[in-house]
């Protein structure tokens, strides 16, 4: 068909969505050659430019795929096409990324602290990580095509659609920010969004980042096995070692949250300690997830002994819980309530407490490891990422109520170190209290989509406010006392990551003893 027998409608629909799919490498070129423009002149009408040119290729991002779905559904070329320009973009703009955040640091920015450096260093780590992703997501798409796997081309499901595209454009705007710029409106707003705080940024980089690694998950449980079946060749001993490194690498994530909360604390900033606490129990629950679906949690046909087995994977995760949930809470309570100038908080043995939550929560990994009578999703004693959020919370408001007293010049009131005290001994004590039975909140969530919605539209909307610490810590109160409802649940039910659709009359069924 020619194109004058083609109709008009259609014609125009088909052009408009060629433009979307083919227009965003110009525009991403276009926005680098802004970008190296800024670096050498400083020149914020430039800066400008560049701006928009990745907010251009941000909307034809985020719209190309459904137009081309709506308009013109039977083109299987164009998401070809669409993912080789994804991989085209992100190949120009978060190396550009990169660089234009040392540029920031080194000539831009008058303070050069501490804390900006290790922000230049993570926004490298997480380009990285974005580029590693996406070539690792092509691999195993087109292994598993060859191997006759049916292509997933829902455009809701792929990571770029809605997160990468507003990523890059947000730390574009950051990176090469030149500041005193033109008197306008646009350089006003696109100022405002280039000076976000670091609290912010760290926020949205670590929630990134959890995503990116989530995808690869994914990827990993879809297509895994069959780059399995190839790469093996029957050996199941070669088959657990290639597929341990998958949640390894999570749990390690997790262990390296941790660390970073710990340096935060030592900087005085709570809240940040606990959004990066927040993502490393995003990891931790990703690599059980993941554990579990590749059956590594399981031991291996040629173990000798199965009963005593011992997989590297769960120490190596029971170290991380240890930096994360025990080690970097005791750490973080400890600074906090060290620095918090209240003679009656000063007079507590904080120090011990500090010191005696880190011990048991490290007795309670070892017992969670040791136990061979487990009770199938649930946990027994209060499990050690719950309490390290539970505890962390509080010490939110606590930093606020401290610096407000530096800013009034008056001391702080006694009530919050008194109750991050109390509360520190309490959750030592829960831990450890073995015949509580609580649920597996990770597995609580797989099960219930709308009730992980629901957790997730509260930190997003609270995270950057004052409540942040009290609305946290009022949610994870409720998980303090689920086990006052949660009894009832079968462990059947409870150790399911999805609930079967003719199990949802008999969650609550009284659970059947083990």
């Amino acid at each position: 068909m020619t194109p004058s027998n083609i109709p008009k409608k259609q014609f125009i629909s088909r052009n408009v969505a060629i433009l979307l799919v083919y227009g965003r490498p110009p525009l991403i070129f276009a926005g680098m050659i802004c970008a190296i423009a800024v670096m050498l002149t400083q020149n914020s009408v430039v800066y400008i430019m560049g701006v928009v040119c990745l907010l251009v290729a941000m909307t034809f991002d985020l719209v190309d795929g459904w137009f081309a779905a709506r308009f013109h559904p039977h083109a299987k070329l164009s998401h070809l096409a669409d993912r080789i320009m994804d991989k085209t973009m992100y190949s120009i703009i978060f190396p550009v990324v990169s660089l234009g955040m040392m540029w920031r640091f080194h000539f831009i920015s008058p303070t050069n602290t501490r804390e900006e450096l290790l922000h230049v260093i993570f926004v490298l780590i997480l380009c990285v990580t974005v580029l590693v992703r996406d070539n690792f997501a092509h691999f195993m798409r087109n292994f598993a095509l060859r191997k006759g796997e049916t292509e997933e081309l829902k455009e809701v499901t792929r990571l770029r659609t809605t997160v990468a595209a507003p990523v890059a454009a947000l730390l574009y705007m950051h990176a090469f920010y030149v500041p005193e710029g033109p008197d306008s409106p646009i350089y006003f707003w696109i100022s405002w969004m280039g000076n976000l705080p670091l609290r912010m940024l760290f926020f949205i980089e670590i929630a990134f980042l959890v995503i990116n690694f989530g995808s690869v998950t994914l990827y990993c449980r879809k297509y895994g096995h069959m780059c399995l079946d190839e790469l093996c060749l029957g050996d199941e001993k070669l088959r657990r070692r290639i597929l341990a490194v998958f949640p390894n690498a999570l749990t390690v994530m997790n262990a390296m949250m941790g660390l970073l909360a710990i340096f935060f604390a030592y900087q005085g900033r709570i809240h940040e300690a606990f959004t990066i606490l927040i993502g490393a129990a995003m990891f931790d629950k990703m690599d059980g997830a993941l554990a579990r679906r590749l059956g590594l949690t399981e031991p291996p046909s040629y173990a000798a002994n199965k009963s005593k087995y011992i997989s590297f994977g769960s120490l190596l995760d029971d170290i991380s819980d240890a930096v994360s949930f025990c080690i970097a809470p005791a750490i973080i309570f400890y600074i906090a309530l060290d620095r918090y100038p209240n003679e009656a908080v000063q007079a507590l043995p904080y120090g011990w407490v500090a010191l005696a939550y880190g011990v048991l929560g490290v007795g309670r990994l070892v017992y969670f490891t040791l136990d061979r009578t487990p009770i199938p999703g649930f946990f027994k004693g209060l499990p050690t990422p719950a309490a390290a959020l539970w505890i962390t919370a509080p010490m939110i408001m606590l930093e606020q109520v401290y610096e407000r007293s530096l800013n009034t010049g008056t001391p702080p009131p006694e009530f919050w170190g008194v109750f991050c005290f109390s509360l520190m001994v309490i959750s030592s004590v829960l831990m450890n209290t073995y015949f509580i039975r609580f649920i597996h909140g990770g597995r609580f969530l797989s099960r219930h989509p709308w009730f992980a919605r629901l957790t997730a539209v509260l930190v997003v909307g609270f995270a950057f406010t004052p409540y942040f610490g009290h609305i946290s810590f009022l949610y994870l109160s409720t998980y303090v006392i689920s086990p006052l409802w949660t009894w009832r649940t079968s462990p059947e039910i409870a150790s399911q990551e999805k609930l079967p659709k003719n199990a949802a009359e008999t969650e609550h069924e009284p659970a059947t003893e083990h």
